[in-house]
């Protein structure tokens, strides 16, 4: 049996995900996010900040003011992280068309999360195309996990089966 905790060992230009902390850290850059839903942009900036943590792809945090007006809908719902707080969640709107649930934000973000203050994430392989710095992002496996997956970044990811105890 393989042992899917397996450290990939990253090349150059790239991270490995296992090198990532626990507990989690935010930091800013400069990456260009591209969010595409029902064949328009809905959000676009370069004042993203992403979190990383052990076994995960990076979550990017958008400022809210990145999207499109009228896209981000609130909806009932709330979740806990022990590290960032409490998250709320936002449906995204372009057209006749919605992504349910999509997005979510920390209204108060724990100590040390500060930087997530007025940013959304979001799934994204539940919108129709996500970019950073122009490569389309595959989505972190599993319906729990909003990670981006770019070719700078190796794994195994937590989320693919057999991973819930990582």
């Amino acid at each position: 049996m393989t042992d899917l905790r397996r450290r990939i060992e990253p090349g150059p230009g790239q991270e490995s995900v296992w090198d990532y902390p626990r507990p989690p850290r935010v930091e800013t850059t400069g990456e260009h996010l591209v969010l595409r839903f029902n064949g328009v942009v809905i959000a676009d900036t370069r004042d993203a900040v992403r979190v990383l943590e052990t076994s995960h792809p990076p979550t990017y945090y958008l400022p809210r003011d990145a999207f499109a007006p009228g896209v981000l809908q609130p909806v009932n719902g709330h979740s806990v992280c022990e590290y960032k707080g409490l998250a709320s969640y936002l449906s995204v709107w372009s057209g006749a068309r919605a992504a349910e649930a999509v997005a979510w934000y920390y209204p108060n973000p724990q100590p040390g999360f500060e930087l997530l203050a007025g940013r959304v994430a979001v799934y994204p392989g539940r919108l129709d195309e996500c970019t950073v710095d122009g490569e389309v992002v595959r989505a972190q496996p599993g319906d729990f996990y909003g990670g981006w997956i770019t070719d700078r970044i190796v794994g195994p990811f937590k989320g693919s089966p057999g991973t819930l105890g990582w």
